[in-house]
C-alpha cells in the first residue's frame, strides 16, 4: 500500500526495548519567499530559502502549479539550500489538472518527477489539486494516475467539486479510491476565512473570491494528513477555528501518522506569526520540539 509510513524503533533481538515513535508535525506555510515577512521571519535584507528552513519544515510549492517543473539549476539550488529533513510539497502543474484534466497526461507527468529528482530525498506529499469542476465521471483519469504513481512518493489529493462534499456515492467513491492507493485527501479548512464579510478589505476579498468555500470533512485516507488552514485577518477567530484540530493533529500523531499543517491568511503577511501560534498550542498537546527562533527578530534583539 503506497504511503504506508514507517514506524520507527529498535531491533528486538538481544532484549533491546523498542523505542516509541517520537512525535512528528511538518509545519509550513504557502511559499518562503515574501518581502513582506522581512524585520520579523526574515532579516531586513533576508528571505531565502535556508533561513526560512531554519524555522519550518515544509513548504508548499504553488510555484510549480503556475509555472510547470522548475529548470534544473534551480532544483539543483533547492537541493544545496534545504537541511535534509526539509520537505517540499509541490503541486502537480496546472497544465496536468485543469488543462488536460488528468487525461494523456503520463509523458508529462513523468518529465515533472524526473525534473525534481534531486530532491526525491526531501519531497514530502506533492498535491494533485482538481478543478472546482472535476468530478465523479472523472475519477477513472485520477484513478489511472495513481495506480501509475510511484511508490515511494507521497501524494495528496484535493477536490473542490461540491458533490465529494455530500457524503454520498461520489464522496465514499473518492475516499475509497484514495484509501486503496494509500493516498491523502487533502483537508482545505476555509472555516475562519469566510467566518466574517470582507467589509471592504481587499487582501480578504481576493482571497474569499479565489478559495473555494467548501464544508470541511477531516479524515485520513492515508498516513500522511495534510491540512491546508486559510486563516483570516483576526488572529483571535484563527485560534477559535483552530482548537478542535488540536486533539485531532494529537490523535493522528499518536496513531503513528506523521500530519501535514499549511498555514495561510488572507495576503499571507501574517501567516509565519499564525503558524507560530499555532504551533504553540500544539506543542503543549502533543510535546513537539519547539520553534525555531524568526531569524529577523533575533537580529533586532541585537541592536
Amino acid at each position: 500500500r503506497r504511503g504506508q509510513a514507517a514506524q520507527p524503533g529498535q531491533e528486538r533481538d538481544g532484549g533491546v526495548t523498542p523505542t516509541a515513535p517520537s512525535p512528528r508535525l511538518h509545519l509550513g506555510l504557502p511559499m518562503w519567499a515574501n518581502p513582506d515577512w522581512r524585520g520579523t521571519l526574515y532579516p531586513p535584507h533576508g528571505g531565502g530559502l535556508e533561513e526560512y528552513a531554519r524555522v519550518f519544515g515544509t513548504v508548499e510549492g504553488n510555484t510549480t502549479f503556475y509555472s510547470g517543473a522548475p529548470r534544473a539549476e534551480t532544483v539543483a539550488a533547492w537541493a544545496r539550500q534545504a537541511p535534509p529533513d526539509f520537505r517540499f510539497c509541490f503541486k502537480l502543474p496546472a497544465l496536468l489538472t485543469h488543462e488536460r484534466r488528468l487525461a494523456g497526461v503520463e509523458a508529462e507527468l513523468d518529465a515533472f518527477l524526473e525534473a525534481l529528482s534531486p530532491l526525491h530525498d526531501r519531497l514530502g506529499p506533492l498535491m494533485v489539486q482538481l478543478p472546482r469542476d472535476f468530478g465523479a465521471e472523472e475519477l477513472p483519469r485520477l484513478d489511472a494516475l495513481l495506480a501509475r504513481w510511484p511508490a515511494n512518493l507521497p501524494c495528496a489529493v484535493e477536490v473542490r467539486h461540491p458533490e465529494f462534499f455530500h457524503k454520498g456515492a461520489a464522496e465514499i467513491s473518492l475516499n475509497r479510491l484514495l484509501i486503496s492507493h494509500g493516498v491523502d485527501r487533502v483537508m482545505l479548512d476555509v472555516r475562519p476565512l469566510f467566518s466574517t464579510p470582507a467589509s471592504g478589505h481587499p487582501g480578504l476579498q481576493k482571497a474569499q473570491g479565489e478559495k473555494p468555500k467548501r464544508p470541511l470533512h477531516v479524515l485520513s485516507t492515508g498516513e500522511r494528513p495534510l491540512v491546508r488552514f486559510i486563516g483570516h485577518l483576526d488572529m483571535a477567530i484563527n485560534e477559535g477555528y483552530f482548537e478542535a484540530w488540536i486533539p485531532r493533529l494529537a490523535l493522528w500523531i499518536k496513531q503513528g501518522k506523521t500530519p501535514w499543517l499549511m498555514v495561510h491568511t488572507p495576503d499571507n503577511r501574517q501567516a509565519p506569526e499564525l503558524a507560530r501560534r499555532l504551533h504553540a498550542r500544539l506543542a503543549e498537546a502533543c510535546s513537539l520540539p519547539p520553534l525555531g527562533a524568526f531569524p529577523g527578530e533575533a537580529q533586532a534583539a541585537l541592536f
